[in-house]
């Protein structure tokens, strides 16, 4: 199993940047692929970015292509998510989860952080 620490969240104007992380614990980390999903008030939690094991792979939603990019350290046992030119609807909390593969489906995630919050003012 895996346990997995969001960080990173805040308050940022609109256009601004922040970077999120995933810290993970446990020695089959670099087995998993990795995904960041968020969910706002009165929404149901939805697919942002993810990952393969290797970082050899990325899969995005469209809300936020050419904006955010998620990438992975193994060595340190963390995934990020770099979130440019944020827009007030990208409030919201996210989270980080690990899956088998490389997946969009919330169902196919094993293990989940508890979340940080990113609000976005305009």
């Amino acid at each position: 199993q895996v346990q997995l620490v969001e960080s990173g969240g805040g308050l940022v104007q609109a256009g601004g940047s922040l970077r999120l992380s995933c810290a993970a614990s446990g020695r089959t980390f670099s087995s998993y692929a990795m995904g960041w999903f968020r969910q706002a008030p009165g929404k149901e939690r939805e697919f942002v970015e993810a990952i393969s094991w290797s970082g050899s792979s990325t899969y995005y939603a469209d809300s936020v292509k050419g904006r955010f990019t998620i990438s992975r350290d193994n060595a340190k046992n963390t995934v990020y998510l770099q979130m440019n030119s944020l827009k007030p609807e990208d409030t919201a909390v996210y989270y980080c989860a690990a899956a088998k593969g490389l997946s969009d489906y919330i169902y196919e995630y094993d293990y989940w952080g508890q979340g940080t919050q990113v609000t976005v003012s305009s």
